[in-house]
């Protein structure tokens, strides 16, 4: 009954939708996402690229310039969530007196991260990676993980932070 007077209430005039990471808090966070996100538009502007080196692009060529402008964009976007969720849920002043700058980089990782949805400068994805690696890298040191950095196994094979597990 009370779900069916709330239904009828929204329909009329719709509740405001709230989004969360889980709130519960169920302390399962990882940065891992997020740099996997950004190695993705690294990848995504490298194809776009590829595809300008092209004297003529056919119609297949447009639609797959389409597409990979449009995931580029998605994997910016999910860049900027992830690191937005664990800054919020996460980082609490323990984790902001040990690394005081992490306000500045989230806000250098969420400007970064639409310059990539902008435009198709790798600088820029590389910059995003950069930024997350060293956000991921403070987030393990928070934990008390040792990390090592590495390259990824995957186009671009660019040098990403990982923790040392076990």
């Amino acid at each position: 009954m009370i779900y069916s007077l709330l239904n009828t209430i929204n329909r009329i005039k719709p509740f405001s939708t709230a989004d969360a990471h889980c709130d519960i808090p169920c302390k399962i966070y990882d940065p891992q996402i997020a740099q996997i996100a950004a190695l993705s538009v690294i990848r995504f502007i490298d194809l776009i690229q590829e595809l300008e080196q092209k004297e003529q692009l056919t119609l297949a060529d447009h639609a797959t310039l389409s597409r990979l402008v449009r995931e580029k964009e998605i994997h910016a976007a999910k860049v900027k969530e992830e690191v937005r969720t664990i800054w919020g849920d996460y980082f609490k002043q323990p984790q902001f007196e040990q690394f005081p700058d992490t306000h500045e980089l989230v806000h250098q990782i969420m400007l970064t991260a639409s310059a990539c949805k902008q435009g198709i400068g790798r600088e820029s994805g590389e910059k995003l990676l950069t930024l997350v690696n060293e956000f991921a890298a403070s987030f393990w040191q928070t934990k008390g993980v040792d990390t090592y950095t590495a390259d990824c196994p995957y186009p671009p094979q660019m040098q990403t932070v990982y923790p040392k597990l076990g």
